[in-house]
């Protein structure tokens, strides 16, 4: 099976290592020590999955490390599994994200990882891997962005023309748009294209980012000098004093579920929001969408996992504290009313579409700032009491755009976890200490 062709942006200036002078808090982390480092992660979805294998990448060979994951559900369990798998560098009116090269750099490296880890199946299953792979990614169909009224056009056309080169955004007429995708609508003749961007089964994609982890440690340990040790726990957390004098470091990635943290609810400038996903299938053999067809980004969204299958979303449930994937007749019902009518606009094709089911995630939506809505990361010992026996750390906030940042924020959690060191994490991901919570 041929390996995915994915495009990377070149980037003149990466940002992984410290960019500031060491700081003394180094000299509180020894990774010489003679009893084994233990790690524990908090949450396996994006954030969690992305620390852990970046933390046996780059940790010392000679090092002994154990790192012991928590999630109450497993791999994916949580709204990274459900989430619409939708990956470019863009915000909804395509221009770059903040580091959006550096971000969609590092995400497609781990996406191929990932991917190798899948191929790396036993032989006698490869039939079953080649359906596996092709679920895990979808294929690299691309985006489709309409544009829906003049000033949103104006901006979006701005906007492309200075477009990253890993991840194109191309201008199409309505004729275009239509050699592309048939019987797409545009309210104003005009869309753009991105290409390169690729639809990801979250779920999937998880599960075999988890299997890397595995066999780096499999790999490492029988080729370093110091041994390796990678553990899951399907466990509910109650709060951070359960892991007080039993790890060196606690890298909390539990999403909007940080709240339930007795130490930590409240405190943060985080804004929850439930987001409704349904599932769509066609009346019958002959209404299925185009083959090669894009997915599309409007009002609502269509991401496509194949010919005969949709997920149409999100509904935004402000305030919400519902983190249950499972969603009531009531809950999907109205999510259905809402979410149709918008995707059906761009694509008047799904509008006699089934309705087969219906699943929810709760995002932790981070404050916005002059950079964009940026993630939350760093240590938090000062909000917790300074006299602990281990390091807290936090990687939270990545809302909707946990896949195209969850890599590169990984990597620079693992450097500054192993490091001991804050200052390996840029200024623009740790200001949010100076935010004060208004929600």
């Amino acid at each position: 099976m041929k390996t995915l062709n994915l495009n990377l942006c070149s980037h003149p200036n990466p940002k992984i290592l410290p960019r500031r002078s060491s700081s003394p808090v180094r000299s509180q982390c020894s990774l010489t020590q003679q009893h084994p480092l233990r790690f524990a992660v908090l949450g396996a979805g994006f954030a969690g999955l992305s620390v852990v294998w970046h933390l046996f990448k780059h940790s010392p060979k000679e090092l002994n490390l154990k790192i012991d994951i928590y999630d109450e559900v497993g791999i994916g369990g949580g709204a990274s599994g459900i989430s619409g798998g939708l990956l470019h560098p863009y915000s909804p009116k395509v221009k770059p994200l903040w580091e959006g090269a550096q971000c969609w750099n590092e995400s497609i490296k781990l996406l191929r990882i990932a991917e190798e880890a899948s191929l790396s199946r036993d032989c006698q299953v490869r039939e079953s891997t080649e359906q596996y792979m092709k679920a895990f990614v979808v294929n690299k169909r691309g985006i489709l962005r309409p544009a829906m009224d003049m000033k949103n056009m104006t901006k979006l056309n701005d906007n492309a023309k200075t477009c990253l080169p890993c991840c194109r955004v191309k201008t199409l007429n309505n004729e275009e748009a239509q050699g592309l995708l048939p019987g797409v609508l545009l309210p104003f003749n005009t869309a753009f294209f991105m290409p390169e961007a690729l639809n990801i089964n979250p779920r999937h994609y998880l599960e075999e980012l988890f299997l890397a982890c595995e066999n780096l440690v499999k790999e490492s340990s029988s080729h370093d000098s110091g041994e390796k040790q990678l553990s899951l726990h399907k466990k509910s957390i109650h709060g951070l004093s359960e892991f007080e004098g039993e790890y060196d470091a606690v890298i909390i990635c539990l999403g909007a579920k940080v709240n339930m943290l007795p130490e930590i609810s409240g405190r943060l400038p985080l804004r929850t929001c439930r987001g409704v996903i349904v599932h769509l299938e066609p009346p019958d053999d002959t209404r299925c969408y185009p083959e090669d067809g894009p997915s599309i980004l409007s009002d609502a969204w269509i991401a496509v996992e194949s010919s005969r299958s949709l997920n149409v979303g999100s509904t935004w449930e402000w305030k919400s504290i519902n983190s249950s994937p499972n969603v009531s007749i009531e809950e999907a019902s109205k999510a259905l009313h809402e979410l149709l009518p918008k995707a059906s606009t761009i694509y008047p094709g799904i509008r006699d579409w089934v309705f087969t089911g219906a699943r929810a995630g709760l995002r932790a939506m981070p404050p916005l700032t002059p950079l964009g809505s940026l993630p939350l990361l760093g240590c938090i010992n000062d909000f917790i009491g300074r006299n602990r026996s281990c390091k807290y750390w936090l990687f939270g906030g990545l809302g909707s755009r946990g896949l195209l940042y969850h890599g590169w924020l990984g990597n620079l959690m693992a450097h500054a976890v192993l490091s001991c060191n804050e200052e390996v994490i840029p200024s623009e991901l740790t200001s949010w200490k100076n935010i004060k919570p208004k929600y």
